[in-house]
């Protein structure tokens, strides 16, 4: 039975893509270069704001200023929450879920930008303050496992029944580097470019929220 869901933020308990493109965008356009497809973008989502940054500038075809990473936390900063929308039915599986198991945020985003998300869209009722993690805290970012261990030690869970929830390559190593459950979001934007040869077997697959409800049915 698993006693502790860990929620990976983007593309997994919210849609964020569009609000992360158009920050991109007007970043890297304020410095001449082309704007990118939404796509493109979304391939780039998964290991932090500096490394969208640095792979935003790259594919924009200009090298990246000193300044790029801090402009763009400003310009993001002002769009949070324009077009992000928790995906369909995460508040009620959230609901459901809390009275089963803990449950936690784990995310490579700054955690100031993440409170602010699930502040607005009413998700941080579910977990608590201590069991949301950001990308600039004293952990290191997934895949290493430093961030997701601390949540499970926090709750006395040992990895064994611990699962982490997510839609990249980043969150499936993650959850190998802990020695836990994985379970991949393929409705999120992070899950187009997966690289379905390396998974294993053992992964659970859900198409939407609310198949995590019967995961244990299983």
């Amino acid at each position: 039975m698993i006693r502790l869901y860990v929620f990976d933020l983007d593309g997994t308990l919210v849609d964020s893509l569009r609000d992360l493109s158009d920050s991109a965008n007007e970043l890297v356009v304020s410095y001449g270069g082309a704007p990118l497809d939404t796509d493109a973008i979304g391939r780039m989502v998964g290991e932090g704001a500096a490394t969208l940054v640095s792979r935003a500038c790259a594919a924009a075809g200009i090298d990246k200023p000193p300044d790029a990473l801090p402009r763009f936390l400003e310009i993001y900063d002002t769009k949070l929450l324009n077009h992000t929308r928790a995906y369909d039915g995460m508040a009620d599986v959230l609901s459901t879920l809390s009275t089963r198991a803990s449950l936690a945020v784990l995310t490579n985003k700054p955690l100031a930008a993440t409170r602010r998300i699930l502040d607005g869209l009413q998700l941080s009722r579910f977990f608590d303050a201590n069991a949301i993690l950001g990308g600039d805290g004293a952990l290191p970012r997934k895949p290493d496992p430093g961030g997701f261990n601390q949540l499970r030690i926090r709750v006395d869970v040992a990895a064994s029944a611990a699962m982490l929830i997510g839609d990249s390559l980043v969150d499936w190593q993650t959850a190998q580097n802990a020695g836990s459950d994985i379970c991949l979001a393929r409705y999120g934007f992070g899950f187009r470019q997966f690289p379905h040869a390396v998974l294993n077997g053992h992964e659970h697959l859900i198409d939407r929220p609310e198949d995590l409800l019967r995961l244990e049915e299983r």
